[in-house]
């Protein structure tokens, strides 16, 4: 089992579907097993998702995969893990989400510098349909002017 040094799992999906407002950092609480299968890049962010609990904020519906060597102490794939953040963060954005159409979603899931599992997350609204179609064309354009640019 292969275990790298730099880990970094996106959520691609995010900036498409989301119009990206504020962006912040935190800290994840995982068990043992859960912080081995991330370590070996066995997680998937695209289909999760952050809401508060009390006055907590959890990702939801986040999948980590088992860890291969762990027995009967291995955890569940999918299940609410809480995000570490301050106080005045916490309250910023439960007052940032009652606007409609508001959400935070993560982006980024990696391990710093210091061996801390770490989640990019951000305030995001929904885009329209329009929305979306005017992303994919900015992004063709900009793939053949590359395209064309390259040749020269």
């Amino acid at each position: 089992m292969k275990i790298e040094k730099t880990i970094n799992i996106l959520n691609k999906r995010a900036k498409f579907e989301y119009e990206i407002l504020e962006q912040i950092e935190a800290g994840i609480v995982l068990t043992g097993t859960e912080i081995k299968a991330l370590r070996s890049s066995k997680a998937s962010i695209t289909e999760s998702f952050c809401q508060f609990i009390e006055n907590e904020l959890f990702v939801v519906n986040m999948s980590i995969d088992e860890y291969k060597l762990g027995t009967f102490y291995n955890h569940k794939i999918k299940r609410e893990r809480k995000l570490l953040l301050h106080k005045k963060e916490l309250q910023k954005f439960q007052r940032k989400l009652k606007d409609v159409g508001m959400t935070i979603v993560p982006l980024k899931l990696y391990i710093n510098d210091r061996g801390k599992a770490k989640m990019l997350i951000a305030l995001g609204k929904g885009k329209k349909l329009f929305d979306k179609r005017e992303t994919i064309k900015n992004r063709e354009n900009k793939r053949n002017l590359d395209r064309i640019l390259k040749k020269t």
